[in-house]
């Protein structure tokens, strides 16, 4: 018997629907994300970046049926402000007290938006800007352990390391404990840190990523707050401890925007992000939701600080310095850090490539371990502005080469159909120009390490100009032009063959044929890097890339199923040649 549909209960039957589905997603996450220590203690690599894959997907397939849900369930009143009005109060309501009311915010705007196609933010149905601090959500018990001790370090790591109750045998456990020590003295010196006056607070989650799991943590001096991590490393000789990281560097590269999102077991995802925060000041929230495995949070965040940054400034979107890409129009508003990217209409020649497939290089990047060398980016859709923060340039460039995604407001608004936002960085040959010749080797040689670490996840850049490269604020070069990326293992590096007469020799076109998956890499000299000294320094640190030998080893290594260690923290920190491992 159909139960009787009760009308005036349809707004409070469909927040309870929406509400009902993000438990149900919230449970999916967690489930998920609690297989790493399974996996890990396993040495499952494979399964634990396929969990990070299925994690990522899970958000926008919770999603897409909660929408399909909604819009049966309402019918004809699916497009009714009024009807969504009591089901964004009814929402309201009963998710005031939740501790992860931010991310069930953030899952019923997705919900929301998904309902209402080519619609932007709708500041009175949507969470636009934070309803609180979510720093009232306090779990009841600390989410993290505190160790004091003024003399005894070795009993002091001896008791974080026990804590950590991982089904695994130790390798050489006393010559970790002893190397820790060493290694504690040796930054408590360096950080002028009496050692008679701090106290260790360590997370009781582990942060899972790739084949490493990190204890992470906080030294709490009476001058400052010091990050505190310690990565494990699981070999078939059990686990052990490959470094102790406490420089703001080496923590903010294992956080980097750039890697992939840790598995870790969250409660309260802004405790969480407020610990991290307290270690890594210089990181947007933003970020650290991102890190955390919460990037539509993330979004979410990001996206309100671009409205106060908006408000209280008064610059304007300008074209973003460096030469000018055949796919991509880039913008940037000099005072945020951040630059806008579209895609534009039409591409000029040689490239043949089409937007559907610029598209799906970008879903390529955001599901795949970006090793730290490709750019995270947030993809934005219907992204409305006031038209007086654009610049004439800019929008006569929009109206050139990407009029399909502009959208003219009757309220003096200009809206953006698709848009990616990433990170401000400087254009690799952009720094070239005016740095040193130490600056210079020290970018080149990240330059080569930035190819060499993607190709060791699968990944061939495609178009290896230095204009499609970045320097970060800690040095650090980075990819972020994706529309000739490919997996390496769909390439065939090759040699060029030898001429077989004069007239092959002289001949400006080549003799031999060229495949469209066809790579030469001793032509890489020619076009890589014009300035001959910085092409020098790039041979004699990286001459290897000019070589089929390095392609075709590490294709060799990935199709047998090899995990390549990649690490995000500096090979002078490692401590596993210090151990005695088995090598």
């Amino acid at each position: 018997m159909q139960k009787p549909r009760f009308e005036k209960l349809v707004p409070y039957d469909t927040a309870h629907l929406i509400l009902g589905e993000y438990f149900n997603y919230y449970h999916q996450f967690k489930s998920v994300t609690k297989r790493a220590e399974i996996r890990f203690e396993a040495r499952d690599w494979h399964g634990l970046q396929a969990d990070a894959r299925e994690r990522i997907t899970l958000y926008r397939d919770s999603v897409g049926s909660t929408t399909q849900k909604v819009l049966d369930l309402l019918g004809d009143q699916a497009s009714d402000r009024k009807t969504w009005k009591e089901i964004f109060l009814n929402y309201s309501y009963d998710i005031k007290n939740f501790n992860t009311r931010n991310i069930a915010e953030t899952f019923y705007n997705s919900v929301f938006r998904h309902t209402h196609q080519g619609l932007g933010a709708d500041e009175d149905l949507m969470f636009v800007h934070a309803t609180a601090t979510y720093r009232e959500f306090k779990s009841t018990d600390p989410i993290f352990q505190t160790f004091r001790t003024r003399t005894d370090l070795r009993r002091l790591f001896r008791s974080i390391l026990e804590e950590k109750e991982i089904d695994v045998p130790w390798w050489n456990f006393e010559k970790n404990i002893e190397l820790l020590v060493s290694e504690f003295e040796a930054s408590l010196s360096k950080h002028q840190i009496d050692r008679r006056e701090f106290r260790l607070e360590i997370l009781k989650a582990l942060f899972y990523r790739n084949k490493t799991a990190y204890i992470v943590g906080r030294l709490i001096s009476e001058r400052k707050v010091t990050p505190f991590v310690m990565p494990l490393l699981h070999k078939e000789y059990g686990i052990f401890v490959d470094a102790l990281l406490m420089d703001d560097r080496d923590v903010s590269s294992i956080f980097s925007y750039n890697r992939s999102y840790f598995l870790v077991d969250v409660d309260i995802a802004s405790e969480m992000v407020d610990f991290l925060h307290s270690i890594l000041p210089l990181k947007p929230l933003s970020e650290l939701y991102n890190s955390i495995g919460f990037e539509k949070h993330g979004k979410t965040v990001f996206y309100r600080n671009l409205l106060r940054h908006l408000s209280a400034s008064r610059d304007r979107v300008e074209i973003a310095p460096g030469i000018k890409g055949m796919v991509m129009s880039v913008f940037t508003l000099p005072s945020f850090g951040m630059v806008f990217k579209v895609i534009k209409d039409r591409f000029a020649p040689p490239k043949n490539s089409t937007e559907a497939q610029v598209k799906e290089k970008y879903e390529i990047v955001n599901l795949h371990d970006r090793v730290g060398r490709m750019v995270d980016s947030h993809l934005f859709e219907n992204l409305v502005l006031e038209a007086e923060r654009f610049s004439e340039e800019v929008i006569a460039e929009m109206q050139e080469f990407a009029d399909s995604k502009l959208e003219y407001k009757e309220d003096g608004k200009i809206g953006i159909k698709h848009l990616y936002v990433e990170k401000k960085m400087i254009p690799l040959n952009i720094y070239l120009e005016t740095a040193t010749i130490e600056e210079a080797e020290e970018v080149i040689n990240e330059y080569g390490n930035a190819i060499k670490q993607m190709a060791a996840v699968n990944i061939f850049p495609g178009d290896m100009l230095l204009k499609n490269f970045g320097v970060t604020r800690l040095k650090r070069v980075v990819f972020y032009d994706y529309d000739e990326i490919g997996f390496l293992t769909d390439h065939i590096f090759r040699r060029i063959p030898e001429p077989r007469d004069e007239y092959e020799e002289m001949s400006a076109e080549p003799y031999y044929h060229v495949g469209p998956m066809d790579i030469f890499p001793e032509e890489f000299p020619r076009f890589l890097i014009g300035n001959p000294e910085i092409r020098a320094i790039f041979h004699r640190l990286h001459g290897d890339l000019f070589d089929v030998h390095f392609w075709r080893d590490m294709q060799k290594r990935l199709k047998r199923g090899e995990i390549v260690d990649v690490f995000p923290y500096r090979e002078l920190k490692r401590l596993e040649a210090k151990l005695g491992v088995i090598l």
